[in-house]
């Protein structure tokens, strides 16, 4: 329970909590004082070096930065009498003196201009400061980002940034005095530094020293205020970070980073300079019929500039009656098992549940599918089989709370560099990371046990820890006893994996893998993340299998701070699923084959269903070469590009009697279709997605749709 302290702030008694700032008392009372240093972010450490946010406190000499300084009962403290409110305007000026011009400023929408407006600065009395180092002012050499040192007061709040909330550790300071500055490694430019475009440091800059490039124009001049700013997602992974998407002329040119559950302000260099794919001239804005003389051939790659030669555009009104019509006849000369769909796992909620239900309603066959059966399909089963459910059971952020922390077949830095920070926080803060990877990866230099086991000996590597955790009696008997089953079967089977026999298999030591096995085991919390480099092995389903059976004899599961997490890939695979996008279940798992609960969707959605099960994606592209299925409907997948073995997919897709696809740009799936339908990107459309920690939040519409594209589920 928190300690509650009575202080009185500008003359009124007030109730806070034991070891809040000054700065949150304010703000929380609706007093939010000036601050440049002090990000107002939880993962910002305060650091009060740049004085703007002052206050006085009764009976102290001196004033104190109400940032860093944590109230105690009875204090008294002043925010606006006249000696705080000099002190912290002489600050700005100061500051002031050292700022390009108003007119001259790269961004008069900053942090900084918006306190010197406040405190009625528009210019400074004192003299710009000598320095005897000489340097660049301006970087333009990233392609994303510009550097202007000019416009830097040094508030460091750009080093912890990248030090301390994205832990990438390439912004710094270098020299002293009045030579200090800020550097990107050893003082290189910062297009040739190590910086991975995260873009947090742009966030975090309060005077525009830091920005993103798309705000200014080939002058390198501010291009304007933006026309609005959306509230939206992240399209492009499974971690789901909430943002402000900022657009001026139909055009995103900023986007910044929410407090979302699962990246708490932060993005990666997708998520923050990655939007201007929706504008890309390449764009579908018009429906389009294969040419008569326009026969398929699965191995002619379609160049965009050529499109003409091998489709016309259409009306709509043709392009849907075209699509519709080709599917009745398949169905009328073939039956509804001659038709499929691939629906996306990059659309919403609701066009997920709409994709299915038009494939099981309208084509009448459960041959539905997405791309989770060639990633985590083997995850799935395993969990389903082991736990009753297919899904996470803890959110990544909870690294931050466990104790020991296995992330194996994921390379997050590269794939969720969002969920990755929490890793490598969670290192820095003490907590033992475990790295089991074939290769060296990017969290390898935080990990406390680099395991870089053989390729292929995942079951051979995990059962060994098991086995030493159930010899050595290192399991949690109290858990087993109450929520696990065949506890001793697993024994009994794990008796000839000892470490000294599987050590030769997986290439660990005996010793090493003895001691893994104790840290995880004996730690007061373990969880364990995991990746496709161990869902898409051929023994995929035993690898986690293994995890999963490490967690429940341990009992790391159910507690916060313990779990098991698969990484899902895609921004909504996990909704995908969750709404029935998947051959064999309706929405939220429930079995087609089920007759009381098929019953259940012909009440709600009055006809009869197909009680058997569906093809999945795998057998769909070997049942069209096996001239079974003959029609197929694609909305926003790329089997031609994504499937294992291109060659067999295309010739599969070439072969179709009609194929549509729904679509934002000519994919190679694209250009083996009859017709396509050109769809809403992510920025033009609103709905729910689901991420990886089964989070569900909503995307708003950002961008107008170009031509005569149509919203995805307008289309369906």
């Amino acid at each position: 329970m928190v300690k509650q302290i009575t202080v009185t702030l500008d003359g009124k008694k007030i109730v806070a909590n034991e070891g809040e700032t000054i700065f949150d008392i304010a703000k929380n009372n609706g007093n939010i004082l000036p601050h440049l240093c002090h990000a107002d972010q939880p993962e910002y450490r305060s650091d009060g070096n740049c004085r703007a946010c002052m206050v006085s406190i009764k009976g102290e000499r001196v004033l104190a930065a109400s940032c860093i300084r944590q109230a105690t009962d009875g204090m008294e403290i002043s925010t606006c009498g006249e000696r705080e409110t000099k002190a912290r305007n002489m600050v700005l000026e100061l500051l002031l003196a050292d700022q390009p011009a108003y007119h001259d400023t790269y961004d008069p929408n900053n942090r900084f201009w918006h306190w010197a407006d406040h405190a009625n600065l528009k210019e400074s009395r004192m003299d710009k400061k000598t320095s005897f180092y000489t340097a660049p002012q301006t970087d333009s050499s990233h392609q994303a980002m510009r550097v202007n040192l000019d416009a830097c007061i040094q508030c460091n709040l750009c080093v912890r940034a990248c030090r301390e909330v994205q832990v990438n550790d390439v912004i710094g300071m270098a020299h002293r005095g009045a030579n200090a500055q800020i550097i990107f490694d050893q003082q290189d430019a910062m297009g040739d530094s190590t910086c991975v475009a995260c873009g947090e440091c742009v966030q975090a800059c309060p005077t525009g020293a830091l920005m993103p490039s798309a705000v200014l124009d080939d002058k390198q001049k501010f291009i304007g205020d933006y026309d609005k700013k959306i509230d939206s997602l992240c399209p492009f992974c499974g971690v789901g970070c909430q943002t402000t998407i900022y657009v001026k002329d139909n055009k995103p040119i900023r986007v910044d980073g929410r407090n979302g559950p699962a990246n708490r302000q932060k993005l990666c260099v997708k998520g923050r300079f990655g939007m201007d794919y929706a504008s890309h001239p390449q764009r579908l804005t018009k429906p389009l019929i294969r040419c008569d003389d326009a026969p398929k051939s699965w191995d002619c790659d379609i160049q965009v500039n050529d499109i003409h030669l091998y489709f016309r555009e259409a009306t709509w009104e043709e392009a849907i009656e075209k699509a519709a019509q080709g599917f009745l006849d398949i169905k009328k000369a073939h039956g509804h098992t001659a038709l499929a769909g691939f629906g996306s796992a990059k659309g919403s909620n609701e066009e997920a549940y709409l994709f299915q239900k038009l494939i099981r309603t309208g084509f009448g066959t459960n041959n539905v599918d997405h791309c989770t059966r060639l990633c985590h399909a083997s995850s799935v089963a395993a969990l389903l089989e082991g736990i009753g459910s297919g899904a996470v059971t803890a959110p990544f952020t909870d690294v931050l709370k466990a104790d020991c922390i296995i992330v194996i077949g994921a390379r997050p830095t590269e794939n969720h560099p969002v969920a990755a920070t929490y890793i490598k926080q969670a290192a820095k803060l003490g907590k033992k990371l475990i790295i089991m990877d074939p290769r060296e990866q990017g969290l390898s230099r935080y990990a406390w046990r680099d395991l870089r086991f053989t390729p292929g000996s995942d079951v051979a590597m995990l059962n060994a820890i098991i086995h030493v955790i159930i010899k050595d009696k290192l399991y949690n008997q109290e858990y087993i006893d109450k929520f696990t089953e065949n506890f001793t079967d697993i024994a009994a089977n794990i008796d000839k994996f000892s470490p000294e026999n599987m050590s030769e298999h997986c290439g660990i030591s005996a010793e090493i893998l003895r001691e893994i096995a104790y840290m995880f085991a004996t730690s007061a919390r373990s969880i364990i993340l995991w990746g496709m480099g161990v869902s898409q092995h051929v023994h995929g389903t035993d690898n986690a299998r293994c995890l999963i059976a490490l967690a429940m004899i341990t009992g790391h599961i159910g507690r916060e701070g313990t779990g098991l997490h698969p990484l899902r890939g895609q921004n909504n695979v996990q909704g995908a699923s969750d709404a029935g996008l998947i051959p064999m279940v309706y929405p939220d798992y429930q079995s087609v084959e089920d007759n009381k609960i098929r019953a259940k969707y012909e009440d709600k959605w009055k006809i009869a269903l197909n009680d058997k099960k569906g093809l999945t994606v795998v057998e769909i592209i070997n049942a069209i070469l096996d001239n079974d299925i003959k029609s197929m409907f694609i909305m926003g997948e790329n089997p031609a590009m994504s499937d294992p073995d291109t060659r067999h997919a295309r010739q599969a897709l070439a072969s179709l009697q009609h194929l549509v696809v729904q679509e934002i740009f000519l994919t190679e799936t694209a250009f083996h279709a009859d017709i396509i339908l050109p769809a809403s990107s992510f920025l033009e459309k609103t709905g729910s997605f689901t991420n990886s920690n089964r989070q569900v939040q909503i995307a708003n519409q950002a961008l107008d749709l170009p031509g005569e594209a149509r919203q995805d589920w307008k289309i369906l």
